[in-house]
This record gives structure tokens, sequence and C-alpha cells, in this order.
């Protein structure tokens, strides 16, 4: 549990709170009420310079990158924290990772890799292929020379309007008899490239932006290749487990937020002249609360710990953390509303928003059912997994 921590990671949980408390929290007090509106970019820019100056920025970024490399329990102990804030600027207080782009070299490093690093651009993920009807198949490329003819469709590509590119996961076609590589591959592809269009632009539940790419021989010079053709979809996958942890952490620091929330909230007198926490159901509600962020933190401070020990043997321990975390978190939101009455869903209210972030968390990082399946199947098939 968070009680035990290392004298370590307490100093940087300690940092965090007060990053979020002196420097964040006034800063978000200046933003347009409306929660879906545009954060200025010069208020973006402020966040980033206050997180490296508390030594944030760096925290989830590898050493040979430039990063600190914290671990991660020190990692997932600053998250959780940083959620429980519920702020709408958290999102921009860790430096981006390497992602898929750790095994870029030469221009493809110094083009793409070095300015994320830096936070100079963003990159969107194009992994998900339409479903339904006139899907048709997988998003390809062809060999025309030494470059990539790219063909297809991906939806749902987060921040796709305002990508400076695009990691795609596509399936390289050679010619038959030819000797150029085939298979899945990552492909960097800059949204200005002729053939490259996007279809449709919406919104999810939580406020995200979304586009949906079409690719109509997008030509792509072969160096754009994220490492090896062959090897594309354990890159699209390789950095999930540390997302799903870090999901974990964010949403029990929701769920924590929103205890805390309904604490204060209880203790106000009623017009009956009682508190409301004097009822006995409004107890029971609170209990139920109170009990669901106690055992998602007590889950997720045991997985990180586990991960920090041997994270290639704690697969199976992540989904069981992302999982349990996020639905944990469901809960308590959903029973905080319904202890903050009406109002909470009016948009604008701080419950409404967590209500609407909480239930897209069950998609992020894998959905909540596959991840059960994927479980199931790693301890019956492969012995993985404890209890």
């Amino acid at each position: 549990m968070p009680e035990s921590l290392p004298t370590a990671v307490e100093v940087f949980r300690n940092r965090m709170q007060t990053l979020v408390d002196d420097e964040l929290r006034p800063l978000e007090q200046q933003l347009p009420e409306d929660p879906r509106s545009t954060i200025p970019a010069d208020v973006i820019e402020q966040v980033r310079d206050r997180s490296r100056a508390a030594g944030m920025w760096s925290l989830t970024q590898p050493v040979e990158f430039g990063g600190a490399a914290a671990g991660v329990l020190t990692q997932t102990t600053v998250c959780e924290t940083l959620a429980s804030g519920h702020l709408r600027l958290g999102r921009y207080v860790f430096g981006p990772g390497p992602g898929m782009l750790a095994a870029a070299q030469g221009p493809l490093k110094s083009e793409y890799l070095d300015p994320v690093l830096r936070g100079e651009k963003r990159g969107a993920f194009a992994f998900t292929e339409p479903s339904g009807e006139g899907a048709g198949k997988p998003t390809w490329a062809t060999w025309d020379g030494d470059d990539l003819l790219v063909t297809g469709r991906k939806a749902y590509v987060t921040g796709g309007r305002t990508a400076d590119y695009y990691a795609v996961l596509i399936n390289v076609e050679a010619a038959e008899g030819s000797s150029q590589p085939e298979g899945p591959a990552m492909i960097v592809i800059d949204p200005e490239t002729d053939g490259v269009s996007i279809d449709r632009e919406f919104h999810s539940l939580e406020g995200g932006a979304h586009v949906e790419l079409k690719f109509d021989q997008a030509r792509v010079p072969s160096w754009h290749v994220i490492g090896e053709i062959g090897e594309g979809m354990p890159r699209a996958l390789g950095n999930i487990g540390h997302e799903r942890i870090a999901v974990a952490a964010g949403q029990t620091g929701l769920a924590i937020w929103a205890t805390n929330f309904i604490d204060q909230h209880i203790q106000q007198p009623h017009r009956s002249g009682q508190r409301l926490g004097d009822r006995e159901g409004i107890r029971l509600r609170y209990a139920d609360i109170r009990l669901a962020t106690y055992a998602a933190r007590s889950v997720l401070y045991r997985t990180a710990r586990l991960v920090e020990e041997d994270e290639a043997g704690s697969i199976n321990e992540v989904m069981a953390a992302k999982v349990f975390c996020t639905e944990q978190a469901g809960l308590v939101i959903d029973q905080a509303v319904q202890l903050a009455s009406g109002g909470a869903l009016v948009e604008g209210h701080p419950l409404e928003r967590a209500y609407r972030e909480v239930r897209s968390s069950r998609f992020t990082g894998g959905a909540s059912d596959i991840l059960r399946l994927n479980m199931a199947r790693g301890r019956i098939e492969f012995d993985s997994g404890r209890l």
C-alpha cells in the first residue's frame, strides 16, 4: 500500500502534490469554464515549464533518451497523485516517451523521435481498422522501387487532426518472386503526404478528438519504417503494459478525488437541518465508495511492486490491475454522482467530466473483456499469473 513507500518515492509523491496544489490548480482556475474548450498554447507551455522545474517532465522518459527513467512504483505513485487532482492540465505534465519510435535511427530519429522527446512534435497512433459494411482489407502497402505505396483506412485515430505524424500499422506485400521484405510493419506517415486524407472527425464521450484516415497509394520512403518489416505487431503492442498500469493509476487517482469530493459533500447541511452524512442510506453508499477506492489502491500498488521486481513475469497482473482499477473507479464515480444528485450530470460539474472520463478508461489499453480472456488464456495455456 502507499503507506509503506520507499523514502525516495515519497519525495516524488510530495513534489507532485506540491506541483498540483501550488502551480497547476491556479493555472486551471484561469481556464475557460467550458470543460471542452481548447486550452491555450501558452498555458500548456507554462505547465511544461513548471513540470520540468519540479522534475516531473522526464520521469517517464528512458535514460538513454535523456530522461530520468523513474521506476514503475515511482511512476505509478506520481501518476495517481496527479490524477487525484482531477485537473484538465494534468495531461501535459509528463514528457512523452519514445514509444514505438524507440528503435528510430538516422533521419527517423532526428526528424521525429528527438522532437517528440522535446515536446515539439506529437504523433497519433493509427492501429484500428474500420469494422462493419465496406470495411475492406486491412491497410496494406506494396513496393514501388524503394518506396511503399500505402492503401487502406484507419479508424479511431486519437488526436489525428492536430498530429504532426501518424504511426501506422500496415501489412507490406511483396510481388511474387521478389526479394523485398514483407509482413506487418509500423511506419511513419506525414499528414501532408499525397494520398492521405481525413474522412471523418468525431469526439468520444470523454471529450477526446479522433479522426478516420484514408490512404490512397500514399507514397512513403522506406526509411520511414520503424525497426524492421515483419515486426509490426510486437512494436505496436510493445508499450502496452506501461500504458495499462498508467491507466490503472490514473483511474485510481480519479477515484480518490471523487471519494474526497463526496466526503466534503456529505458533511454539508441538508435543507432538513441535518448533514447528508447523518442519514443511514447515505452512509451505506459512502462506505461502498471507500471500499472500492481502498481495494483499487491495494491492487494498484501490489501490481506496481510486482512489475518493478519482474516486469516480464507480471503481464497478467498488469491486465488484472487495469481491469479492476478502471471498473472500481467506474463504481466510485457512479455512486458519487448518485450522492451528489442530478446536478452532478450538468455539463461543467466536476463529477460530470469524471463520469465521462472513467467510462472510456475501460477501453483504453484493451477492453476489459478482452483482457479477461487474455488473463484466462495466460493461466490455462501458459500457467502464468498469480493471486
